[in-house]
This record gives C-alpha cells, sequence and structure tokens, in this order.
C-alpha cells in the first residue's frame, strides 16, 4: 500500500517462497489488494497473455541473501529473478534491492562481490534494518 499511496502502479511478481509464506499466513490477499495487477510467482505459458505491463522500475523487497546471489549470477530460477535478471543493466532501467541478510553475511567471501556486481549494473543497493520501516526503500525510487 505505501507505494500506491505514493502514486505508483504496482505489478507485484513473488518467489515461489514468498508466495507460500503469504498464503500461509494469509496475507496474500492483503498483498493483491496493492495492485490492480495479478500477483505473480510462476511464469505464464506460451501463448499466454503478458498479465504485466514492461516497468521502468523495480523494487525487489525484501530480497534474502539467496536471491541476491543468484540475481548477481544471472540465475533466474523463478519468475521474480528471471523478470529482473532480463532487465539488470538495461539502460533507463531503475532497479532498487533491498535486501534483509543476518549480519554474519558480509563476512562470506562472495557477498561483496555479489553486490558489487549489481552496483556495477546500476542497482541501488539497501540494506534492511528490521528497526527502522521498510518504506525507506521506497524513497529511493525515483
Amino acid at each position: 500500500r505505501p507505494a500506491a499511496g505514493r502514486g505508483w502502479r504496482t505489478a507485484i511478481t513473488l518467489t515461489p517462497t514468498a508466495m507460500r509464506w503469504l498464503e500461509s499466513t494469509g496475507a496474500l490477499a492483503e498483498v493483491a489488494a496493492c495492485t490492480d495487477l495479478p500477483v505473480r510467482s510462476v511464469s505464464r505459458l506460451p501463448g499466454e497473455p503478458r498479465p504485466h505491463p514492461d516497468p521502468e522500475v523495480f523494487l525487489f523487497a525484501p530480497a534474502s541473501a539467496n536471491s541476491v546471489a543468484k540475481l548477481a549470477l544471472g540465475i533466474a530460477d523463478n519468475q521474480a529473478l528471471t523478470v529482473l535478471g532480463d532487465v539488470l543493466g538495461a539502460p533507463g532501467i531503475t532497479i532498487v534491492v533491498a535486501y534483509q541478510i543476518q549480519d554474519t553475511r558480509v563476512h562470506h567471501p562472495a557477498w561483496q562481490r555479489h553486490l558489487d556486481t549489481l552496483a556495477g549494473a546500476g542497482v541501488t543497493l539497501h540494506r534492511l534494518d528490521l528497526r527502522r520501516p521498510w518504506t525507506e526503500a521506497l524513497d529511493l525510487l525515483p
């Protein structure tokens, strides 16, 4: 709702884990109420119409360490990563990745390389802090 409240038309694509979590907690309906488009988590079949327009601005939040690594490595094994991977580094596209990680993750030898790869492709990175409102990530959008 905060994105829509700022005038954004939201197209929501979830990772399979996020979809299962929202379904199991009963929160999927609340998320779906934030958009006039279908909430996606799986790819469409050939010949099916595209359910979302082609946006110029993407917010990936909350992104897990696993998803950040996959995006940096070009691994598109779910619909959310496919959509982002297709536009990563493209001119005229804004991507903000707001990630949530364990404090110890920063010590992993590959972690900083993943962040550097994404930043090098023009991605704005923001580490979410559970003590602060996640909507801070919206402030990073154009």
